[in-house]
């Protein structure tokens, strides 16, 4: 096996492990194996490279998006002197980053059973192969973070010196392990009160609220600083204390500045404490989070549920033939109990349901009174993101294995999987995000937009068969997440939301003319009956492409 870079490095911390008990050569030993194992996940768009197999890193080979969004926070280090400020922005803005990383990428690890099952039989320390996974989920944090701000505090060490430059390093150092040791406590809580098939339900509420919170929360920073003459000024308040991307804000004030006052103290103070104990309750607490990780392989018993009556006439009325109900069935049920789908799905459902408020949020901050008169309604296309993203995963499946199901089964026509695999999305996925925007924004905007709540279900349907027609072939739920690459996936979604920006366009234009919005309704449906039967003669052939 290959010895990586990041192991040599970590060999001069050897006594250091040994100290605290942990048989270092058998961590390392460990770590290399999920080094190799990390390497060996191949995206589709190497996987006709056999001799990249053995030796890329998709992870690391992704890093290079990060440090594109790295270079957009250049300009908070640029601003002045006001540290509190702009420091607190650039803090968040990472903070951001590393919390969506730790919620996507880092819980598969964080939450591996796989150790338990394979490495806890043998005669290995339990400490070493807790230390391991830890130190594991450590390697490419650093890689992010080094990939987020690497650029970021050069330009600051010239700009602002190297006093700046250290503590800069320092609070990044105490952000990181608050992130890892407040997701592990998170996790940890959750583990001890439930199990099985509950507990990893509850685990995708969690992330999904994390990612809410992570959003609402900038939006909170943002607004706890007031611009009056180009001069930012802050008045304290005491939520402020829950923002922890302020606490280091305030440190590089009272440091940078000089500015020794009680608020700047109390902030300074919890930076170091919170980050320092979060992580040392973790590794006290973690023999008990090993214990415990063990109810994720609990299924619990299964439960025998009736159709009822509504469900099967609004069956009926969704799907017309005996196939596509029966693949409507098969796709609601996978992504329900899919869990590594939901994973990567129900956050961006969040989002989805947040971001148009946030637009309408920034948009009338100073004068709210003017919003129920207004055309902001139309941010509700910002929720239409989900579409690409959900029509992407819909080929990805945890149990791809069992995809040979579909070659054996006596299906004639390819229409009604697929048919019924949208509809299962529309009904099950978007539309309860819709239904939740419907409501508010019927209680912001009041009923006159009614007609226009309708044409954006309508273009969302219409939508969703544009992108499918668009996005490459493939079988529902038929490959491994193992070649699902989030970043190469980026570029495509953001061209097929140049689609949902056309369609807001268009819809703008037709509240200028009387009447058009309700032409704009007819030309919806005419379009989508045309594409609807159109856009799913799929062959087998078309598959192999």
């Amino acid at each position: 096996m290959k010895d990586y870079r990041t192991l040599k490095l970590l060999d001069r911390f050897e006594r250091v492990f040994n100290r605290f008990n942990i048989d270092y050569k058998t961590m390392r030993r460990i770590l290399q194996v999920k080094l190799t194992m990390d390497g060996r996940r191949v995206p589709t768009i190497f996987s006709q490279n056999a001799k990249k197999k053995e030796t890329s890193n998709q992870y690391i080979k992704s890093l290079w998006i990060y440090v594109l969004f790295g270079l957009f926070m250049i300009p908070f280090l640029l601003m002045g002197e006001n540290y509190l400020f702009q420091m607190s922005i650039f803090y968040g803005v990472f903070t951001f980053f590393i919390m969506t990383s730790m919620i996507s990428d880092f819980s598969s690890v964080l939450l591996d059973i796989r150790d338990r099952n394979i490495l806890f039989p043998k005669p290995v320390d339990r400490r070493t192969i807790s230390t391991a996974k830890m130190v594991h989920v450590i390697i490419y944090l650093s890689f992010l973070t080094i990939a987020l701000v690497g650029i970021p505090l050069i330009v600051g060490l010239f700009v602002n010196g190297f006093l700046f430059f250290l503590v800069s390093i320092l609070n990044i150092i105490l952000l990181d392990l608050f992130v890892v040791g407040l997701t592990a406590l998170i996790y940890l809580s959750i583990l001890r009160f439930f199990d099985g098939e509950k507990l990893k339900d509850i685990i995708n509420y969690v992330q999904i609220m994390l990612s809410l919170a992570i959003m609402v929360g900038y939006q909170l920073l943002v607004r706890s600083f007031e611009i009056i003459d180009l001069t930012v000024s802050l008045e304290p308040q005491w939520w402020q204390v829950f923002i922890f991307p302020m606490w280091f804000g305030a440190n590089m004030e009272l440091i940078m500045n000089g500015v020794f006052q009680p608020f700047y103290l109390l902030f300074t103070a919890l930076g170091i404490l919170f980050p320092l104990l979060s992580i040392l309750i973790y590794i006290k607490c973690n023999p008990a989070f090993e214990q415990n990780l063990q109810k994720l392989t609990y299924h619990g018993k299964a439960k025998e549920k009736t159709r009822n009556k509504l469900g099967q006439y609004l069956l009926n009325v969704i799907c017309r033939s005996h196939e596509e109900k029966t693949f409507f069935r098969f796709a609601s049920l996978m992504m329900k109990n899919e869990r590594d789908f939901k994973l990567k799905v129900y956050p961006s459902l969040g989002f989805s349901i947040v971001i148009p408020f946030i637009f309408i949020l920034n948009g009338f901050s100073t004068d709210f009174n003017a919003l129920a008169t207004s055309k902001a309604y139309l941010s509700i296309y910002f929720s239409l993101i989900i579409v690409p993203t959900i029509l992407i995963l819909l080929k990805f499946s945890g149990k791809y294995k069992g995809a040979w199901i579909f070659r054996v089964a006596p299906i004639h026509s390819l229409k009604p999987l697929f048919t019924g695999t949208i509809k299962a999305f529309l009904i099950n996925l978007y539309l309860p995000v819709y239904l939740i925007l419907f409501v508010l924004f019927i209680a912001l905007f009041g009923i006159r937009i009614l007609p226009d709540l309708i044409v954006v279900f309508i273009n969302t349907c219409l939508y969703s068969v544009i992108c499918f027609a668009i996005l490459k072939k493939s079988l529902p739920f038929s490959e491994s997440f193992d070649e699902y690459n989030q970043n190469s996936n980026g570029a495509i979604i953001f061209g097929l939301m140049v689609i949902a920006a056309l369609f807001a366009g268009l819809h703008f234009i037709s509240t200028l003319f009387p009447y058009g919005i309700y032409l704009y309704v007819v030309l919806s449906l005419v379009f989508l009956r045309i594409l609807w039967k159109w856009a799913f003669n799929i062959t087998w052939e078309k598959i192999h492409e």
